[in-house]
C-alpha cells in the first residue's frame, strides 16, 4: 500500500518541466519515403474504323487521348502504340497492300510508320496530364472498309 506523500512524490516526477519563453528546443528527423510509379490512360478509342474511298489520296481517322503519370522528378512517361494483328482488306483479303502512318498533335506527341511492333507516340518527363490527338491515315489502292484494332500502352519506368 501507497503512503499519499510516495504518490505525490510520484506525480510530481512525472510532471512536464516548465519552459521559458526564452528557450528553444531543436531536433532533426530524417525522413525517406518512395513512391511508385502510376498510370493512366484513356482514349477515345482502341479500333480504328477506316471507309476508304479514294486510292489516290489518304483515309484519316484521329484518337484523342488522355495520359496521366505520376513519377519520379526527371522520371520518363511513354506512350506506345501498335497494330494488334495484320490488317487485312475488304472481304478479309490478308494480301492487301497497306500503308497505315500517323502524326501527333499535343506536347510530347510524335509520328510515326505502324508495323507490328509497338511504336513511340508520346514521350514526356515528370509527372503531368498530358493530353493529345494522333492521326491515322491509311493508304491503299483498294476502296472498301477497314477495321484496325490497336493497343496504346502507357508506362512510367
Amino acid at each position: 500500500m501507497r503512503s499519499p506523500a510516495s504518490s505525490l512524490l510520484l506525480v510530481l516526477c512525472f510532471l512536464p518541466s516548465p519552459v521559458h519563453a526564452d528557450q528553444t528546443a531543436t531536433h532533426s528527423v530524417q525522413a525517406r519515403a518512395q513512391f511508385q510509379s502510376r498510370t493512366s490512360l484513356s482514349v477515345s478509342s482502341s479500333t480504328l474504323h477506316f471507309s476508304h474511298a479514294d486510292p489516290q489520296s489518304p483515309t484519316v481517322v484521329t484518337v484523342d487521348f488522355t495520359a496521366r503519370a505520376r513519377t519520379a522528378v526527371a522520371g520518363e512517361v511513354v506512350l506506345t502504340v501498335e497494330v494488334l494483328r495484320t490488317i487485312e482488306g475488304p472481304g478479309g483479303s490478308a494480301d492487301v497492300e497497306v500503308d497505315l502512318a500517323f502524326t501527333g498533335e499535343g506536347e510530347g506527341t510524335r509520328g510515326g510508320s505502324m508495323s507490328g511492333l509497338p511504336v513511340t507516340a508520346g514521350r514526356w518527363t515528370g509527372s503531368g496530364v498530358h493530353s493529345g490527338r494522333l492521326s491515322f491515315a491509311l493508304r491503299t489502292a483498294i476502296p472498301g472498309d477497314y477495321q484496325v484494332p490497336l493497343r496504346f500502352v502507357l508506362t512510367a519506368p
